[in-house]
Order: C-alpha cells, then sequence, then structure tokens
C-alpha cells in the first residue's frame, strides 16, 4: 500500500533546491493576534521553510521580532527571518543585538535577521533620525551586534547576554538593489534578499551578489532570497489589490505595477517559483496580502 504523502512531503518533492517560506501577515492591517499566531503554527504544519516579515514604522502593523517572538512559541522547526527589518530605526545597537540574541535562543537557534536601510521618510522623521549615511550607520551596527554577541565584556557584570543559539549570532541577510549593497553584505553578511520584483531581476542583480562575494575573495556562497506576493481564492484579486495599494500608496501610480504582479493563482505561484529558482534563487517567502488561515493551505496545495 503507498503511503499518504503530507504536505511537508510534498513540498521537499517539487521544490528540488528551493526553499518556499511563507510570510507572517504581520503588515496586514486589523490582523488579529490570535491569528497571527495560528498561522504560524498552520505554516509550520504545512511544511513551510521559514515565516517572513516585513518592517514598518508608521503603518498599522507589528513589529517583526515581537511578531516572530510570538511565532517562536507555537513552532519548533519553522526558521523565523525578518523579511527585511529596517536596521537603521533600532539605533541602540546594543539593546537590538540583545533582543536578536533573546529571539533566537528562544527559538532554538532559528532566527534569520534580514536587515535592509528603509526608504520611507516619514519612518525615519517619526524617529527622529536622519536617512543620511545609512550604509555606514548599517555597517557598524552589524559590527557592534557582533562584538555583542561574541561576548564582549562592557562593563563590570561582564557582556551583554543572553548569549546566542547559534555561535557567533544569527543569520545575517542584507537586503537592497544597489550594488554597494551587493559589496556590503560579502562584507558583513550571509546572503542577500531582493525584496520584489520581477525573477529576471533577481536573476540580474544575483549575478552582482556572486561577483560581489567573488572580488571579496570569500569562500563561501551567498544564500539569496526573494520576496513575491500573492493571494488566492474566488477574491484574489481584490484582495491582492486592496492591500497592496494601501501598502505602497506613497509610491503613487506605480503602486499599479507591483499590485498587478501579485501572484493570484496557483499557476502564478507555480511560475514564479520555477523562474526564481531558474534565476539561482535558495529560498522564496511568498507574502500574503490576507490574513485569512486558508491562506496558508492554498499556497502550500499551490505549490504541491
Amino acid at each position: 500500500m503507498r503511503q499518504k504523502l503530507t504536505v511537508a512531503d510534498k513540498i521537499q518533492q517539487w521544490r528540488y533546491g528551493v526553499d518556499i517560506g511563507i510570510g507572517l501577515p504581520n503588515t496586514v492591517p486589523d490582523t488579529d493576534g490570535r491569528a497571527l499566531v495560528d498561522w504560524a503554527r498552520t505554516a509550520e504544519e504545512a511544511g513551510f521553510s521559514t515565516l517572513g516579515t516585513i518592517g514598518r514604522l508608521v503603518y498599522p502593523n507589528y513589529e517583526e521580532l515581537i511578531a516572530l517572538s510570538a511565532a517562536a512559541a507555537v513552532t519548533s522547526r519553522i526558521r523565523l527571518t525578518t523579511s527585511v527589518l529596517l536596521a537603521p530605526l533600532y539605533s541602540n545597537t546594543a539593546l537590538f543585538a540583545k533582543q536578536a540574541a533573546s529571539l533566537d535562543r528562544l527559538s532554538g537557534g532559528r532566527l534569520v535577521l534580514g536587515l535592509g536601510l528603509g526608504g520611507r521618510d516619514d519612518d525615519f522623521i517619526a524617529s527622529g533620525l536622519s536617512m543620511d549615511d545609512r550604509g555606514h550607520r548599517l555597517e557598524e551596527q552589524v559590527a557592534m551586534m557582533k562584538r555583542v554577541w561574541s561576548g564582549e565584556e562592557f562593563g563590570t557584570a561582564g557582556g551583554i547576554g543572553p548569549e546566542p543559539a547559534r555561535p557567533g549570532g544569527p543569520e545575517i541577510i542584507l537586503g537592497g538593489a544597489a550594488e554597494a549593497t551587493f559589496r556590503r553584505a560579502a562584507q558583513i553578511a550571509d546572503g542577500w534578499i531582493m525584496g520584489g520584483g520581477t525573477p529576471d531581476m533577481f536573476a540580474q542583480a544575483a549575478a552582482g551578489v556572486d561577483r560581489a562575494w567573488e572580488e571579496a575573495g570569500r569562500a563561501d556562497r551567498p544564500r539569496k532570497l526573494t520576496l513575491a506576493y500573492y493571494a488566492l481564492g474566488p477574491d484574489a484579486r481584490a484582495q491582492a489589490d486592496q492591500y497592496m495599494l494601501h501598502y505602497y500608496a506613497w509610491l503613487g501610480d506605480f503602486a499599479n505595477m507591483i499590485a498587478a504582479g501579485t501572484a493570484v493563482s496557483p499557476e502564478m505561484v507555480k511560475g514564479y517559483a520555477a523562474a526564481f529558482e531558474e534565476g539561482g534563487c535558495d529560498e522564496i517567502i511568498f507574502v500574503p496580502t490576507g490574513s485569512r488561515l486558508d491562506q496558508v493551505s492554498l499556497l502550500a496545495d499551490a505549490i504541491s
């Protein structure tokens, strides 16, 4: 008698060399806290590789490290990825390092710290921070966090704990589309993530990341990730437009182009996954545009 495959088995069989993750709907307005927790549990049961979060400040979303801490409490296997957290807004770097180490240790080493510079001036104005020289500040932040995670002593009590579960601290992934980001990632990070765009855009950028790794003389290879928005079910197009046009309203008419690229059918999901894999992607995080729990199973069905 043939053994029945679980959804996780189907994902593993389908994906070849690419991991399929799912976003936590932390940025979907009016998402109930219980819904967020149920989503995390269901996503792990379905076999997804990671739970991803998106960072904003001036928006009705859940903060990423807090949202992932809630997810960590009800899961045991799935990775927890900030994709991406706007690092310059976390201006107390020692405290930020402590928060990240706490989540990493509480989750048993499952935190993947995706970091970005941020591009919305309202986030910085609300924080009382300047957008100038963000790249250099990010480099300083990562250096400081690694000092904290290594156990360096800062006072009479010693270091800033807790010690992360992973030696040296969580995996660090940098987001951004500029050559400077690729070079920065090769110097201070473990990989790179594209925050949105086409498979062709990913392939072109991924080649730039590989060149930066080679020029930096690194013996390892970068882990390369991408985000892809999705909505599934009978009202998929309406759900996608409602969320995307609100979230990206600050971009004006360009928001319509972004919304149009949302995967709104199983065929589009499969097509994106295959095309990103062809472009050298290691992990695709499908980001939901709604928080109904059926969106988890509908995505699992689409890629199985």
